[in-house]
């Protein structure tokens, strides 16, 4: 049997298939297909003029500025905020999580797991809308949302279907982007994922308010009169450069041009990495401590 979408080639013996009459030869069905995929690529293409970008917020002025005291845009991904977006990953099950800022015209990834794009357009944004309402936002099947089913980041990579963002909110409830989960297939959150995740943002906005006091704390040193005015500090080491040109260790710099004291230890994070056998130690210790039936005897006073 001929097949429908079979494309006759023209011989030596036939008119040339020239780009005059090479669409008269395919079958009707083969150039319906044709058209049809063309719809769908232009559909596509054009999806960025149909999506429908979240309403400004009332607020969003100081909503701005209560971000850019975070100096937070644009910095070098760090520990402690990746090791929230796996944990959400993780306990959502999902592939890919997010903490996600929205600025004035870009939503920016200081933290991303399973995307490699640092930001995308504020329009395309799902968090933008998330950051209406202090409660979280959650689509189940964006294909099937009417604000969402012409996103790019629907109709394309990385073809979100399911969505959930936690606004972060500072003490005077500005919320400033979402740490937020998103699958390629439909789905919910269970109540007990809903916990972990309000909890995950929450720890985000610890992390950001530290960020901001020692921020502060750094431009009251530096507008002192005792100060410099200025320390310039090596964004690796930490170190600070002194009047000699030296670079020195912070609390030496600090403790000669003020009157801050210090008092010195390591860390757990210190001690695992630079002293293994200690901490290895240190858990056999207490693994020991807790197979005993009766516990320790108090010290007797002196």
């Amino acid at each position: 049997m001929e097949s429908r979408t079979k494309v006759k080639i023209a011989h030596s013996s036939e008119q040339p298939f020239t780009k005059h009459n090479h669409l008269s030869e395919l079958p009707l069905t083969l150039r319906s297909l044709n058209f049809h995929a063309h719809t769908v690529r232009e559909r596509f293409n054009q999806s960025s003029d149909l999506v429908k970008p979240a309403a400004i917020p009332d607020n969003e002025s100081d909503r701005l500025k209560a971000l850019s005291e975070y100096r937070i845009l644009g910095t070098r991904p760090e520990e402690s905020y990746d090791d929230i977006t796996r944990m959400a990953s993780l306990v959502c099950q999902t592939p890919i999580s997010l903490l996600s800022l929205v600025d004035k015209n870009r939503q920016w990834f200081k933290s991303k797991v399973g995307v490699d794009a640092p930001e995308t357009p504020r329009d395309w944004s799902f968090c933008a809308h998330a950051i209406h309402a202090p409660e979280p936002l959650v689509v189940r099947d964006a294909l099937w949302d009417e604000r969402f089913h012409d996103n790019p980041l629907v109709c394309g990579d990385p073809k979100i279907r399911f969505y959930a963002g936690f606004p972060l909110s500072n003490m005077g409830g500005q919320r400033i982007g979402t740490l937020c989960v998103i699958d390629r297939e439909p789905g919910e959150l269970s109540a007990v994922q809903v916990e972990v995740m309000e909890a995950l943002a929450r720890q985000v906005m610890a992390f950001l308010e530290l960020r901001k006091r020692s921020i502060r704390l750094m431009q009251a040193f530096c507008s002192s009169e005792a100060s410099p005015g200025m320390i310039a500090t090596c964004s690796y080491c930490r170190k600070a450069r002194n009047e000699e040109g030296r670079w020195v260790y912070l609390d030496q710099f600090l403790s000669r041009h003020t009157e801050l004291q210090f008092s010195h230890g390591i860390c757990d994070g210190c001690i695992e990495e630079h002293f293994p056998d200690v901490m290895n130690a240190w858990k056999a210790e207490e693994a020991g401590a807790g197979d005993n039936s009766e516990p320790p005897a108090a010290d007797s006073p002196d």
